[in-house]
């Protein structure tokens, strides 16, 4: 049950902070038919206009010394076990289990009794680096044991390193509604101004707009902060950002994103990044690949992200648990934001790369994809 009169407490308050500081105030972009796209001073570009529809877009594209880091956390996490389930404790340790299968609860650290939900994490970026992009993801399930307003989905609060709250507004919002009953959304806004002045270390994000409770749905959601930087001291790397909300029962032969022209040499290293929701533990059959020059795509999977359960409620940087996160849960039931090695697949150099996605036995949601390459001038 929800409670009215904290809720009410809640809308009161965010209004008053979000009049005194927001961050990224463009109103939603027109649903146009193609991307624009400016030239930044220092070389990169960056779309100007939402994806239309859901289909996932390039956001930002450069070729620079420098590389892509994030930082991420689900807020949403169980409170105790449905039927058979393992004890909640047991999932949060990354047992084998899913979200269907548990009443779920806000995660909320920050101790201030007008945020109902808050998880932090911390961005790591190398000495000397300036930041060129900087992009923040959110996204939920809006419809379990209660349902959460969508006037909301557009909206959260982010307190960057040592400092504390503003709101920051959406200038995109993407929607997709589910036969199981879900009722998913992710929203993300342009952040780079605060991230460049603030740099690195641990951001917390609250207020995202989820819903609590159980269903067969189940309850799912979190945030990734995404991060272009530039430093000299780096390899020459072409990094790609694209965005959208595609759901892969919408592509039953596999969703596949194509890179720009590369000129990506032989033994280059390389990651593929993906921001993702509701990916169920052991549900089977999902895939993620990295096909170069036309050639038959290599499985991008590791220990903590097997091939045939890529997507699995897990935040992780090349098979490694990402530190630094507030609460650190293995399994996050229901949110990814996970980082590949992709240096297999660059064995032999590439001019043109294509990755796909699969989920056969599940409907997985993507919300965002980030490729770094090694590559020459």
């Amino acid at each position: 049950m929800v409670d009215k009169r904290r809720t009410a407490a809640h809308g009161l308050w965010c209004a008053v902070l979000c009049a005194a500081a927001t961050v990224s105030l463009t109103a939603p972009a027109s649903s146009a038919t193609h991307t624009a796209a400016k030239e930044g001073a220092s070389g990169h570009r960056v779309s100007t206009k939402a994806p239309s529809g859901n289909a996932l877009k390039e956001r930002y594209h450069a070729v620079k010394h420098g590389g892509i880091a994030t930082a991420a956390n689900s807020a949403i996490t169980c409170r105790s076990a449905v039927g058979n389930s393992e004890p909640c404790a047991s999932a949060q340790r990354g047992g084998e289990s899913r979200n269907d299968g548990y009443k779920m609860f806000y995660s909320d650290i920050d101790r201030d009794k007008n945020t109902y939900n808050s998880t932090r994490a911390v961005l790591r970026l190398p000495k000397k680096s300036k930041v060129s992009y900087a992009r923040l993801y959110w996204g939920g399930n809006l419809r379990v044991g209660e349902v959460k307003p969508a006037k909301d989905n557009g909206r959260v609060l982010l307190a960057e390193p040592g400092g504390s709250y503003r709101a920051v507004k959406a200038d995109t919002v993407h929607k997709h509604r589910r036969q199981d009953g879900a009722d998913a959304y992710q929203a993300s806004a342009n952040v780079t101004s605060l991230v460049r002045n603030h740099g690195p270390g641990a951001y917390t994000v609250a207020q995202l707009n989820v819903a609590m409770g159980h269903s067969k749905a189940g309850a799912w959601g979190g945030w990734t902060l995404v991060v272009a930087y530039e430093n000299s001291g780096s390899p020459l790397r072409d990094m790609t950002v694209w965005d959208g909300f595609a759901a892969t029962e919408k592509h039953p032969g596999g969703l596949p994103i194509a890179t720009r022209r590369t000129n990506v040499p032989a033994n280059a290293k390389g990651s593929v990044g993906v921001v993702g929701y509701d990916g169920d533990r052991g549900s089977g059959g999902e895939s993620l690949t990295l096909a170069p020059n036309k050639r038959a795509g290599v499985p991008l999977a590791n220990s903590a992200n097997p091939a045939g359960d890529t997507f699995n409620s897990t935040i992780t940087d090349r098979g490694k648990e990402v530190q630094g996160r507030v609460p650190a849960h293995r399994n996050t039931l229901g949110y990814d934001s996970d980082v590949f090695d992709a240096s297999e697949a660059l064995r032999s150099g590439a001019g043109n790369l294509l990755l796909r996605f699969a989920s056969p036995e599940d409907d997985y949601l993507l919300g965002a994809v980030f490729a770094q390459f090694g590559t020459r001038r």
